[in-house]
């Protein structure tokens, strides 16, 4: 059974080194050769990087002559922005009602006079 795509992407960002070549191919279309050169990592290592992220369409790779371009592709990524911003907007509105308790009872203990400090 296929992998639906916002799994797909989650699971190809799931590791640092896969984030760090999508980072990279935000400044522009480069060569898999440039692009492995600050990892640590074995050539086959990158390639296998490089085959999740295209598998998640993430990236696409081209071949011209002896150059083989990697090309960040951006609509996966805003796929998984969409799904997180759900996320993010509940969790604001859960702080945003937490907040309007916490001022219910400043205003409360105000009126109350326990937010006055003690004099000794």
């Amino acid at each position: 059974m296929p992998a639906d795509s916002l799994s797909l992407t989650f699971a190809a960002l799931a590791d640092p080194t896969r984030r760090a070549i999508l980072a990279r191919l935000a400044s522009g279309e480069i060569s898999v050769g440039e692009l492995a050169e600050p990892f640590h990592i074995s050539a086959p290592a990158v390639t296998k990087h490089l085959k999740v992220l295209e598998n998640a369409g993430l990236i696409t790779r081209g071949r011209q002559a002896q150059w083989r371009p990697c090309k960040l592709e951006a609509t996966p990524l805003q796929e998984a922005a969409t799904f997180i911003e759900q996320y993010r907007r509940h969790w604001e509105q859960s702080l945003d009602r937490l907040d309007d308790y916490l001022k219910q009872i400043q205003a409360q203990e105000k009126k109350n006079g326990r937010g006055k400090k003690q004099s000794v």
